[in-house]
């Protein structure tokens, strides 16, 4: 005797795949794939957000503690041989009396007074400023996701797109953080034809790049020079 089979146990076979002819195509049924694929939500108009990269600047911040340390210790050392009554060290003396005789309005007093507040100041510079001027920061539709470009790959994909204009003899781009400056060549066609459609097409271009804060445009399109 054989006992009834659990429907839910029962053996399924799978469907039958016809060949594929020259030209058809293949179907595959992805609904519970679909179903189980949960994806984060976009969040559309955030890219106004997302800031430039900083940079951590390891090298120029390790240079500098260096430095610093390295002058805070030995001006320790000497404080501390002159109250144990030993000498100072000849350098402290010589600044000593370089700083009693010279007057504030002589020339190197100046000059360091000038270097000084300027490495001050470019200190403070690169204290508040992000940094990293060839990345652009990209538009965060993923809250989780932060991406950049490179400059220079950006002005890559704007001269691949503009070489394909027909009438484009040559094309150099120069891309920056607020406008991305284009300079084309064209050898045949009207200028204005071609012009309006560089235009159209690094336009499109720009908008596919994704960036949060998308570059002006600036095209200029002259003629070849004439040899000789």
């Amino acid at each position: 005797m054989t006992e009834p089979h659990d429907p839910e146990h029962r053996e399924q076979r799978p469907p039958a795949v016809r060949p594929v002819e020259k030209g058809d195509v293949l179907e595959l049924d992805q609904s519970a794939s679909s179903a189980a694929y949960d994806p984060v939500p976009a969040q559309h108009g955030s890219g106004d957000r997302a800031g430039r990269f900083w940079s951590p600047r390891r090298i120029p911040a390790a240079v500098l503690a260096l430095v610093s340390l390295g002058g805070t210790g030995l001006l320790l050392y000497d404080v501390a041989a002159v109250r144990a009554d030993r000498p100072a060290m000849r350098w402290r003396r010589v600044l000593a009396g370089e700083l009693a005789e010279r007057p504030l309005d002589n020339v190197w007093v100046l000059a360091g007074a000038a270097a000084a507040l300027a490495i001050g100041l470019w200190l403070l510079v690169l204290a508040v400023t992000p940094g990293l001027r060839g990345l652009l920061p990209m538009r965060r539709d993923r809250p989780v996701v932060r991406a950049g470009l490179d400059r220079t790959a950006a002005a890559l994909v704007l001269r691949d797109r503009a070489v394909e204009v027909s009438g484009v003899q040559s094309v150099r781009v120069r891309m920056g953080r607020g406008r991305a400056g284009v300079r084309a060549v064209s050898h045949f066609r009207e200028l204005d034809d071609v012009r309006a459609d560089l235009d159209t097409v690094l336009a499109a271009a720009i908008r596919e790049l994704g960036l949060a804060r998308p570059p002006s445009l600036s095209v200029h399109v002259r003629r070849p020079t004439k040899k000789g």
